[in-house]
């Protein structure tokens, strides 16, 4: 925890045994195994998992905070976490440095009592009483040690009560003391808020029932069995089985009608240091024709049908195709493991708010038998965008990811921007891998749905780079067309100040990168083969080669319909580390790319076909590359809303709050459409025919 309020108000106790290394044992069962001694008394007990005296101390005096004396770990029982910061005074860095100091100790020199330790070379007769004397000597040091660091500390604390009367000692007391008031006034409250919810909810179990038994149960099967999708993909859940559309029936009763939360506004469960993969999906799923395109179409049916195929089975018609590639993206319900009960909550709700109620937990195995990211993400997003469930928790994605893309494999820490392309990397491989595959067996329909898919992932982030070298001889400009899937963009040379004060006065704004990034760069030396200078030269000629100075300009020469700018935070420093830069980047809800396109793009068309809204910011938050943790802000369209998604935790901000955010990735949606179709599922089952043209 990288904030601890426990460890804020923390006061050490005057008389600490901890300093003395003969009590670093449990008063309790006298074992010297994992010592946690408190930081508010003077009480030294073992671990958690010894006896857990520690925390039986914990709960009967109440001291939160707890120091183990050979790792130097701090941890506080109140949050349950492992804890980074110190106290405004620094006592946590000084005690650690004074138990260093104890225990790393050199016993062959001479002692701060003006002893001297001698070899232990000697008779064997003596080994023993020379030991003796040793461990007595050793004994000594360190008391000696620790009483030096004790009184080191006890001068602290009275330059403490001198700088406490000045006037800056004064207004940071004054500071604390209002801080506290703060903590206190917001935790009478929570705890108020927890009394009025847990009498309401007593008065609503102690009301008489409103209905039958037959006609709770029935409602019970209807909620385990049926998921409501929202008007604008109601067409995606149409061939239901005739079990499946009676319980649905029954469940739209407006009797029986149980409250919804809104759609898209479903958290994910971190299933261990997956905070990468949650925003990144959390994201993929708010970009609309993205996430329009895996609400309608399955991949594994298609596999399946394949399989079978292979394997000398015959082919289905295509109207049994068709209703089972419904069925099986509607009874999500048979395939996974469901914990849910009724939620008491009404309105906009999602996340972490009814959690505990509206939970779908998926099982540790892919749903389908053909390991596929694209029925993964086909599955998820059908029920993110349900309405019926406030969080997931996505095992079969977690799973089908370390199958496909090994580097993501285990519990380490990542990072989202390499998860995001490796991910979109394999869904394009394995679409396009199916596209090959397709042959007579597979529906028209079927197929012409592949290939629109396959074009939207394909579109969707696609851009292209003008690379433009100038030979400063001739003035010759040679250009060169790169395709780009996102734009990473360097922070000027000024903010590569490790975190500094100076750089965190002056916040970077985004437009600097983007003219960074776009700015004209001059090639050191003559080193430019410039096609102009060297036209009289034959191929075949001996002669050397004309080199001259040249410079070189990146400009934008076709805009994507989804722009993703990566902001590198992450440089190397020194050997084998790699630092963070933590300037804050400011960024505007509408980004304006025409300054940054090359001049015959910007004079084809009009000032708005340059204009980007903000859509899904990616944030980091920590000081390292292998440390911290991922959060996610998503514009959520269809309840017009911005949602903060920190896994399973989604709460309702406002665009200042965005705009606000460390931000790591951006995406900003073109405000003009392209001409990119959304796919759609076929009007009707049985329709094999290729659609007419106009």
């Amino acid at each position: 925890m990288d904030k601890c309020k426990h460890v804020g108000r923390l006061r050490l106790a005057q008389d600490h045994s901890i300093l003395n290394p003969q009590k670093w044992h449990c008063v309790d069962c006298n074992t010297t195994e994992s010592m946690w001694a408190c930081l508010s008394c003077s009480h030294v007990a073992c671990g958690r998992y010894n006896e857990e005296h520690a925390l039986k101390h914990f709960q009967e005096s109440k001291h939160p905070v707890a120091l183990e004396v050979n790792e130097f770990y701090v941890f506080c029982y109140v949050c349950d976490d492992y804890v980074l910061n110190d106290n405004a005074t620094g006592d946590l860095k000084l005690l650690r440095s004074t138990l260093s100091a104890i225990k790393s100790q050199n016993y062959d020199c001479t002692t701060r009592s003006g002893r001297t330790l001698r070899s232990m070379a000697g008779s064997d007769d003596s080994y023993l009483s020379r030991g003796c004397a040793q461990a007595q000597l050793r004994n000594e040091d360190r008391m000696f040690t620790a009483l030096w660091h004790r009184r080191k500390l006890l001068l602290s604390k009275v330059f403490q009560s001198w700088f406490a009367l000045t006037s800056s000692g004064k207004l940071r007391l004054e500071e604390e003391r209002l801080r506290e008031e703060a903590e206190l006034k917001r935790e009478e409250a929570r705890k108020r808020r927890q009394e009025l919810k847990q009498r309401i909810h007593a008065e609503l179990l102690s009301a008489p029932p409103r209905k039958s038994s037959r006609l709770n149960e029935l409602s019970q099967v209807s909620d385990a069995s049926a998921v409501r999708s929202p008007a604008k993909y109601r067409g995606v859940t149409t061939g239901l089985t005739s079990s499946t559309v009676r319980l649905k029936k029954i469940g739209d009763s407006p009797i029986k009608r149980r409250p919804t939360v809104t759609p898209g506004v479903t958290g994910l469960r971190n299933l261990g240091n997956t905070c990468y993969m949650n925003s990144i999906l959390q994201v993929l799923s708010h970009l609309q024709i993205f996430c329009e395109c895996f609400l309608h179409f399955d991949l594994s049916q298609t596999q399946e049908l394949l399989a079978s195929t292979a394997n000398g089975k015959t082919r289905p018609s295509s109207r049994q195709y068709l209703a089972s590639d419904i069925n099986s993206s509607t009874s999500l319900i048979d395939e996974e493991k469901i914990l849910r009960r009724p939620s008491l909550s009404e309105g906009l709700s999602g996340g972490a708010s009814s959690s505990r109620n509206r939970e779908l937990i998926q099982l540790k195995e892919p749903s389908s038998k053909h390991i596929s990211l694209c029925h993964e993400l086909h599955t998820l997003f059908l029920v993110m965008w349900s309405g019926k469930w406030a969080l997931v928790s996505p095992f079969a994605m977690l799973h089908c990811v370390w199958r496909l893309i090994p580097t993501f494999r285990g519990y380490a820490q990542q990072d989202a921007q390499e998860f995001l392309c490796e991910l979109l990397d394999k869904v394009q491989q394995e679409l396009e891998a199916t596209k090959t595959m397709c042959t007579a067996p597979i529906p028209i329909s079927q197929r012409q749905l592949i290939k629109r898919v396959l074009t939207v992932v394909n579109t969707i982030f696609h851009g292209q780079l003008l690379s433009q070298v100038t030979c400063l001889a001739c003035d010759n400009k040679s250009n060169t067309i790169e395709s780009f899937w996102d734009l990473s963009l360097e922070f000027p040379e000024r903010y590569h100040c490790n975190g500094k004060e100076a750089a965190s006065q002056y916040p970077c704004s985004l437009t600097e990168m983007l003219a960074k990034f776009t700015e004209t760069e001059a090639l050191e030396g003559k080193i430019y083969a410039c096609n102009q200078c060297n036209r009289n030269r034959r191929k075949s000629s001996s002669k050397p080669l004309v080199l001259t100075e040249a410079q070189k300009q990146l400009m934008v020469h076709k805009l994507p319909q989804v722009m993703r700018l990566h902001l590198k935070r992450f440089r190397w420093s020194g050997r084998n580390h790699r630092e963070k830069i933590g300037v804050h980047v400011s960024f505007d809800q509408i980004l304006n790319m025409e300054p940054y396109c090359c001049r015959e793009l910007a004079g084809d068309f009009g000032s708005n076909s340059f204009i980007y809204d903000l859509a899904a910011v990616v944030m980091h938050h920590g000081k390292g590359f292998g440390s911290g943790h991922y959060t996610a802000y998503c514009y959520n369209t269809d309840g017009g809303l911005w949602v903060h998604c920190n896994d399973s935790t989604v709460t309702i901000c406002t665009v200042d709050e965005v705009c606000k955010a460390q931000a790591y990735i951006l995406f900003y949606t073109h405000r003009l459409p392209h001409n990119i179709k959304v796919p759609s599922p076929p009007a009707s089952p049985g329709n094999d025919s290729p659609p007419a043209s106009s």
